[in-house]
């Protein structure tokens, strides 16, 4: 057992107003941290605090929770579950903001930090990066229009200078921002080299608010050394998140290794609830997503993704899953970063 870490992670943080319980949050992820996830994810025990999906700020208010696929949640767990928001204009984003409050999330992050093309082709995520004084008004905005914790995720910026996301850390604390966490990639470089966590370092120096780090956390000494080397006061866990879900609980209790039982029942698991939470496409979608992170974990993670891919429903998806652990299969010690995309 890896006291050390778990006596570092498993204390609480106070943020704005209210407190998470340790210092391990789930990252928001789009198509993986959803509501069946985030089921199994509490089931499993040790997360702090949950991110939503990422969700379009200009749907919001008008959004029925009940049928939508990402805008949704179960009742007992917005005391631990964070909305993130995209968008790029002020008053929209603080409409969005006031009903994710009404609902009773624990808060609302804006999202200043997804790159893909679909995302900033609308001037959103991390787009919105370009234009700091907009940026700021942003926050500015949510700020005034909820008293719920405010957290902003964000990246480098669009050229790898350091005093950019200093600047940029500086603004949203100084716009209200209760708590950022960070990104130290630039926003066209998706995962082509590795971040720079000493940007992290950096942003905690410059800021009073906390300050998470995020990328390439993905074992326990991954863990010690962001903690060690930045000083960041909790860590987002994403990618690792999804492939090894009880990562929140080994890391924060201190549990030991996990048998290769625990894998095919924890896949079999998510995807019994998603089937329960989603219609038979999006319910699909998911699990294939779920599984190219998950798929990671084996020495031929290869073979059981492509046969996934293959597979016409969840119920194929489960003679996949059966017939791949009819015999033992070789855990990696680090998941294949081949197939994290």
């Amino acid at each position: 057992m890896d006291q050390s870490l778990s006596t570092r992670l498993d204390r609480p943080l106070t943020i704005g107003n209210r407190r998470m319980a340790n210092r391990l949050a789930l990252a928001p992820m789009t198509y993986l941290g959803h509501i069946a996830y985030r089921e199994m994810l509490e089931d499993l025990g040790g997360c702090g605090l949950m991110f939503s999906e990422m969700c379009s700020a200009k749907t919001i208010p008008h959004e029925n929770a009940s049928i939508s696929n990402h805008f949704t949640w179960r009742p007992e767990e917005l005391p631990r579950l964070v909305c993130q928001i995209f968008g790029n204009d002020p008053v929209v984003m603080a409409r969005a903001a006031q009903r994710i409050a009404a609902e009773g999330f624990f808060g609302v992050d804006i999202n200043f930090g997804c790159s893909t093309a679909g995302i900033c082709k609308r001037n959103c995520g991390a787009a919105v990066l370009k234009d700091p004084p907009l940026a700021e008004r942003i926050v500015a905005a949510v700020r005034r229009a909820v008293d719920i914790p405010l957290w902003v995720k964000y990246r480098t910026g669009w050229e790898d200078r350091v005093e950019l996301p200093l600047e940029m850390g500086r603004r949203f604390e100084n716009a209200g921002a209760d708590a950022l966490t960070f990104h130290p990639r630039v926003a066209p470089d998706r995962r082509a080299r590795r971040p720079k966590w000493e940007y992290i370092q950096k942003l905690k120096s410059e800021v009073a608010i906390p300050v998470f780090g995020n990328g390439e956390v993905f074992t326990r000494g991954d863990a010690h050394r962001m903690l060690a080397q930045t000083g960041c006061d909790g860590i987002a866990l994403g990618r690792i998140a999804i492939a090894r879900p009880w990562v929140f609980a080994a890391w924060t209790q201190g549990t030991g290794p996990v048998t290769g039982d625990l894998y095919l029942d924890t896949a079999l698991d998510l995807l019994n609830r998603i089937d329960c939470h989603f219609q038979a496409k999006a319910a699909l979608r998911r699990f294939r997503r779920f599984m190219q992170y998950f798929a990671a974990n084996f020495q031929y993670g290869h073979t059981l993704n492509s046969r996934i891919k293959g597979a016409a429903d969840l119920r194929a998806c489960k003679a996949v899953l059966l017939d791949f652990f009819r015999h033992p299969q070789q855990i990696l010690k680090r998941p294949n970063l081949n197939l994290f995309i």
